[in-house]
């Protein structure tokens, strides 16, 4: 009998011990989680966007155009750099309200 409530005791330890660990765990991937959020919100609010994942795919790939276009002047190739900095510009020009 006395072995049983050792165990029993060493169960209940363990499991207390595991949602202590989940609870913190829970609390610390909310607070990334709604960082995220507000982050998010604030940056689609800013610009007037819809917060939606086509809307933030279509801002980076805007940004990373922009980018192109930057590399391309930095290497001399104007054309190319006027293209791309064409496209990135009619990207978020569409984007933005």
């Amino acid at each position: 009998m006395r072995v049983e409530g050792f165990f029993e005791w060493l169960g209940q330890a363990l499991g207390t011990v595991i949602r202590y660990i989940v609870d913190a765990l829970s609390g610390l991937f909310g607070l990334f989680a709604d960082a995220g959020h507000n982050f998010l919100e604030g940056l689609s609010r800013t610009l007037g966007m819809d917060r939606s994942l086509i809307s933030l795919v279509a801002l980076a790939l805007g940004l990373l155009l922009l980018v192109a276009a930057l590399r391309a002047f930095l290497r001399r190739s104007i054309i190319a750099g006027v293209i791309w900095l064409f496209l990135g510009l009619w990207l978020l020009s569409w984007l933005i309200h």
